[in-house]
């Protein structure tokens, strides 16, 4: 991710989101969330690159900082909530749609952290439907949206969305993990059995 374009379009990729110019100067775009009108991703050039400023968690704060140079306290924000990141091609595009994702999160009436939440709680051996995720959320209608937000899984290593399947035990597309028999794998390592791209629900689903 090198360009504002990438940015903001990814920022705007959240649901409930739109773009604001504040100061009348086409050098600052933010991306705010509609209805309390936070923002959560500020883009804008200096020094010869475009520079994003995020909220961030301040658990995860100093390790942001450490891990890359370009990751550096807020400019113009409150350092201990928000950081800049500098978009000189030394940070992974994942790691910035993470730290993203996670100041989406942090200013949102956060439905997306309940989902999260709630996938961490399915244990190695069982799936979940999506609308059983939705009712650990506390949204028991939102079935929709928990796939939005598992499609956006800022953190694959600890959230295992792998264990989510629809209705009917089926697996999803190839697209959301990376390759066609990749869910299928990690459910197989998990003991759990795949059978024409499906689990049975009866012996491998979660009960509520």
């Amino acid at each position: 991710m090198k360009t504002r374009e990438e940015a903001l379009n990814y920022g705007l990729s959240f649901p409930n989101t739109y773009m604001e110019m504040p100061f009348h100067d086409p050098n600052w775009q933010l991306v705010r969330v509609k209805g309390s009108k936070k923002a959560f991703l500020w883009t804008y050039e200096k020094d010869g690159f475009l520079h994003l400023n995020v909220k961030t968690d301040p658990a995860w704060r100093d390790f942001w900082r450490s891990t890359f140079p370009s990751v550096i306290p807020g400019y113009h924000l409150n350092k201990e909530h928000w950081n800049t990141i500098i978009l000189d091609g030394s940070i992974p595009d994942e790691d910035i749609r993470r730290m993203i994702a996670e100041s989406y999160d942090l200013v949102t009436d956060s439905a997306t952290k309940r989902i999260y939440e709630a996938v961490k709680k399915i244990p190695k051996g069982c799936v979940a439907t999506y609308g059983q995720v939705a009712a650990m959320a506390g949204e028991p209608k939102m079935a929709r949206a928990v796939g939005n937000a598992l499609h956006k899984n800022p953190d694959p290593d600890h959230i295992p969305c792998y264990r989510v399947v629809n209705s009917k035990g089926e697996l999803s597309g190839a697209f959301a993990f990376g390759g066609s028999n990749e869910q299928a794998n990690r459910l197989r390592a998990d003991g759990i059995e795949v059978i024409g791209n499906k689990v049975d629900l009866q012996k491998f689903g979660i009960s509520l």
